[in-house]
């Protein structure tokens, strides 16, 4: 014991030499009482010499074979993190011992597996006595593992080296708890070859792994072993067994990153046309699913066919299923499929371009166009019927080929092409119906009502709904404050989150100051103010004011209610309902609190209904007079956003940049609080440390929009990059003109948020505030720049297009297309001609773009400069 203390592992193993087994033996109870005496705190105290003299004198000590077999699989609970020891302790006793020790430790982990770190000690004993090596799965997976533990690339010759690799690698083979890696694999491979392992039961072996894996590492292991001709004919059982698996995977779709292992497994188990027969039902209905799976199966498909394995019924549900899909190079392979099969039977002409006919309802023109070629080109090989059904079909081409079929099928007579343009000219532009903005309900009429409005404006950014509850807590505060108090309890249970900016959530602490409650807190300090953070931007500051205002008007218990409460939900107050409200404050003789006077006439819309006109002046207040020599001056000047030199009379010109709107700033002295001044002024980030304003930094809410109801572009401008696509639709919705900054908003949005963009671009055009040009200049600016996208602004371009503005949507494409296709065309223009053509032929344009012409004038059959003279040839 004095040497285990002492950490001495050379003593401790010349002092077990020296000693009989009686005396070891002797020596255990007290080792054993010492180890558990130690426990895991008392283990890691220990050095490491400790560590390996207590545990080697405890192995020493085992008087038996059998014995030291139960002490090696129990493990110990604590033990040496080195292997070396054990070695050093059993090359102490005889060989034969040794021998029974082996023995003793194969039937140990037979009846239950032990320390993973048994294989270390056999082997040792195996290569140092001769002794045969166990051949439980344990063992020969020790041995396997402990080979493949070193360098990839010297396994092979380990394995060769080793004198045990030629009994145990079969025994490995046969074992089913034996694992193996790719490299290990890949090494029995080239054994295979050398004869030192059965080939037959390498692949069975392979094809047991492959089946336990998930697709992306059973890739690895098929790919280590690769069949022969004769394995890949003999094996056709087990991989359709593996496929049929794959299959049901594959059905249930999924991410990229989930279905492509499963494809590229599937295409590794190569089966024969013959063998895919039974699943054709599987490939067809991936023709429904995501892209990616949908190729697969038509991929499938497609080599069935060309076997002669697919019934033409199967063909044609698979045209049915592909050839209005949106992806556009599914249906080119489709259509390619078609054009194959019309070439190698020309009796199936008829059915192939009846299918080939599906391909003219596609809403993309250049997959129309490939259809009406691939009809051209088989058909000298219809019949009469056949012709029929194309003409039929072919209605439903757009305008730019609808002449060029009718001249291929023989439907056109003279004076047909006149015709055609002339009922093309009756299609009408197609705009959303906009019923405009809609009235705010009256004041809450209940404590009830207050508490229901506070919950929603603590869950969602609601305008509406914050300035009834904002209203409705001065209302009912005055009414009846122990009944609202009542009311407000079930909602405040739980505060808002932490925001950068004053929010409209932070109305949660007037209604905590209406109850009486304590400030929140914020990292366990109670508030000095409203929100979580100083307010940053003025909006959050004009905002802040207007509820701590409110707190002191609801102490104060003097203004029955508020004046900014809005009438319509774009955050605009009735110019009547103002006149009324400040008359009725007069009459009380109570002078209106200043911030919400301030947001009152911010709001207030512009009238010239003379009768209202007069009641305004009438009122003898400052605020009333305020309020006349607002509706006389008819509301607050407008701002221009369009920034410095910028081609104003040719937008399309403009250099490619982001081209930012301009920050407003009024021109005029207008009699403003500070907290309104600083929302009509310029929003510039100041730098000092002071509470400066980026927009970058802050989301911008759609409250802003209720504060400026009338002045949406100057908003827009002041927003910059923090405008989302719920805040967008707030803007098109509120009034004032559409300006730059609004038209940038949606040149910007349209490269990520292509929905909002377009119901943005769809409303503006329906108010007739839509500037083609002007958009169609900030796009091509933004795309030569390489800020946005050109194949997601053609896809939402594509979008509006498709709900019947054509002509909308051609003035965007008119403005931009000059700038894109000069010099080099940019990527993606052929698809953005393409959305001419359509948006062209339909609204039945004129004119000449030289561009255009001069794409159209170069040789080649690209996709651009075959669309550009498609656009060409409308426009004459």
């Amino acid at each position: 014991m004095a040497l285990v203390e002492a950490g001495d592992v050379p003593g401790v193993l010349r002092a077990l030499g020296e000693l009989g087994a009686e005396q070891r033996a002797a020596q255990l109870p007290e080792l054993d009482a010492r180890y558990e005496e130690l426990g895991f705190p008392g283990w890691l105290k220990l050095t490491a010499e400790q560590g390996v003299a207590l545990a080697s004198a405890r192995l020493g000590c085992q008087e038996t074979p059998d014995a030291a077999a139960r002490h090696l699989h129990s493990g110990g609970r604590y033990v040496p993190p080195q292997d070396g020891w054990m070695a050093d302790v059993v090359d102490l006793f005889p060989v034969g011992w040794r021998t029974e020790l082996v023995a003793r430790l194969d039937e140990q982990v037979r009846e239950r597996s032990g320390s993973q770190r048994l294989h270390f000690v056999v082997d040792h004993i195996v290569r140092t006595t001769g002794c045969p090596m166990p051949q439980s799965d344990y063992f020969v997976d020790g041995w396997l593992r402990k080979h493949a533990c070193g360098p990839s690339d010297g396994l092979l010759e380990r394995l060769r080296e080793d004198p045990l690799s030629a009994k145990l690698l079969p025994l490995a083979l046969e074992g089913p708890s034996v694992s193996f890696s790719s490299h290990v694999l890949s090494a029995l491979c080239t054994l295979a070859a050398e004869e030192m392992v059965d080939r037959a039961a390498l692949v069975r072996r392979t094809f047991a792994i492959v089946a336990g894996q998930h697709p992306a590492a059973a890739i690895q292991y098929w790919q280590a072993v690769p069949l022969t001709a004769e394995e890949h004919a003999r094996t056709a059982p087990q991989r359709v067994a593996l496929a049929e698996r794959l299959l049901v995977r594959l059905l249930q779709d999924g991410a990229p990153k989930t279905i492509t292992p499963v494809m590229t497994f599937l295409r590794a188990l190569a089966l024969t046309p013959a063998e895919y027969v039974p699943f054709i039902r599987d490939h067809v209905a991936m023709l429904d699913l995501s892209s990616p799976v949908a190729s697969y199966g038509q991929e499938v498909l497609r080599e069935l066919d060309e076997a002669g394995l697919l019934e033409e019924d199967v063909l044609s549900e698979a045209c049915e299923r592909v050839l209005l899909r949106p992806e556009k190079k599914l249906v080119r392979a489709q259509l390619s499929w078609l054009d194959r099969v019309a070439r190698r039977e020309p009796a199936r002409a008829d059915r192939i371009l009846a299918e080939t006919a599906l391909a003219f309802e596609h809403p993309d023109v250049s997959v129309q166009e490939r259809a009406l070629r691939l009809v051209a080109r088989h058909l000298k090989k219809a019949g009469g019927p056949a012709r029929a059904e194309l003409r039929t079909a072919a209605a439903s081409l757009g305008p730019a080929l609808a002449v060029r079929a009718a001249e291929l099928l023989g439907t056109q007579t003279p004076g047909t092409e006149q015709d055609t343009r002339a009922e093309r000219l009756a299609e009408a532009e197609v705009l959303p119906f906009l019923s405009g903005p809609g009235p705010v309900p009256g004041p809450a009429g209940s404590a009830a009502e207050v508490a229901q409005e506070l919950a929603v404006v603590l869950t969602d950014d609601d305008v509406v709904a914050f300035e009834r509850a904002l209203d409705g807590l001065v209302r009912h505060a005055r009414l009846d404050r122990e009944a609202l108090c009542r009311a407000l309890e079930p909602v405040m249970r739980r505060g808002p989150g932490v925001h950068h900016d004053c929010g409209q959530s932070d109305l949660y602490d007037v209604a905590a100051a209406v109850r009486g409650d304590e400030p929140r807190k914020l990292y366990g300090r109670p508030h000095r103010r409203i929100s979580h953070g100083e307010a940053v931007s003025p909006p959050g500051k004009l905002l802040m004011a207007r509820l701590m205002e409110a707190i002191d008007v609801i102490e104060a218990g003097a203004q029955p209610f508020l004046l900014a409460l809005p009438t319509h939900v774009t955050g605009a107050v009735d110019a009547g309902v103002l006149v009324e409200r400040l008359a009725e404050l007069e009459r009380r003789g109570v002078e209106p609190a200043p911030v919400d006077l301030e947001q009152a006439l911010l709001r207030v819309t512009p009238t010239a209904d003379e009768q209202v006109r007069c009641a305004a002046g009438d009122l003898r207040s400052d605020a009333g007079r305020r309020l006349a020599r607002r509706l006389r001056e008819g509301g607050l000047p407008h701002q221009d956003s369009t920034p410095e030199k910028w081609p104003t009379a040719d937008p399309g010109d403009a250099p490619p940049g982001r081209w930012e709107p301009a920050s407003p700033g009024l021109d005029q002295d207008i009699q403003l609080l500070p907290v309104a001044a600083a929302v009509l002024g310029t929003f510039e980030r100041d730098r000092t440390l002071e509470g400066g304003y980026s927009p970058h930094d802050i989301y911008a809410a759609p409250y802003w929009v209720a504060q400026l109801p009338h002045h949406r572009d100057e908003v827009a401008a002041r927003a910059r990059n923090s405008v989302n696509g719920r805040m967008l639709a707030r803007l098109t919705e509120a009034g004032g003109p559409a300006g730059y900054a609004l038209h940038w908003q949606i040149a910007r949005k349209i490269d990520h948020d292509r929905d909002s963009a377009v119901d943005a671009l769809l409303a503006l055009a329906a108010q007739g505030q839509f500037d083609g040009r002007l958009l169609g200049g900030q796009l091509q600016a933004l795309i030569c720049a390489g800020s946005s996208s050109p194949k997601r602004v053609v896809d939402g371009l594509r979008t509006a297009a498709a709900t019947g503005a054509y002509a909308t949507v051609w003035s965007v494409v008119e403005a931009a297309l000059p700038a894109l296709l000069r010099g080099t065309p940019v990527r993606d223009a052929g698809a953005l001609l393409a959305v001419g053509v359509e948006c062209a032929s339909r609204c039945a344009a004129k004119g000449v773009v030289p561009e255009v012409e001069a794409v159209a004038a170069r040789t080649g059959s690209s996709q651009t400069v075959k669309h550009a003279r498609l656009l060409r040839d409308v426009l004459r």
